[in-house]
């Protein structure tokens, strides 16, 4: 089985703090998509997502663990898409309370502590990575 790991370019992208989306699909082949605070850096073959609110989402992964993320490169005129296998939750240690403090910092910065609530950092193996540069006249902010 070949590894893949996360490209030390990708850090940066990680952490800017925009949203991410975020596809699923149900055992009898339904897609759902939803976007996602945080996608968290664990370690070079493994990220984890916050898990905040989204039943229809972790109900579709608990039936076919399989996903896929978009994310935003602004400053890199990109976007780089991770394909992932769920592995597990975890509701304490490292990983969720750093999560449990950027969504903190994220729900303060706009106006909404209190309402941001990590229930869960979902652990995922990386199957691939694809990094999609911004096409020719594409509409950027």
């Amino acid at each position: 089985m070949t590894i893949t790991r996360l490209p030390d370019e990708i850090r940066p992208v990680l952490d800017n703090g925009i949203p991410a989306v975020m596809v699923t699909c149900s055992a009898d082949g339904i897609p759902n998509v939803t976007v996602i605070s945080q996608v968290y850096y664990v370690d070079e073959t493994h990220a984890a997502l916050s898990f905040q609110f989204f039943n229809k989402t972790i109900r579709n992964v608990r039936e076919n663990p399989r996903a896929y993320v978009c994310m935003s490169d602004l400053a890199g005129h990109s976007n780089w898409i991770l394909q992932l296998e769920f592995q597990r939750s975890e509701t304490e240690g490292p990983t969720f309370e750093a999560m449990d403090m950027q969504i903190e910092a994220i729900a303060s910065a706009t106006g909404m502590s209190g309402i941001f609530k990590l229930r869960a950092a979902d652990i995922y193996r990386v199957l691939s990575v694809e990094k999609l540069p911004y096409s020719e006249g594409a509409v950027s902010t």
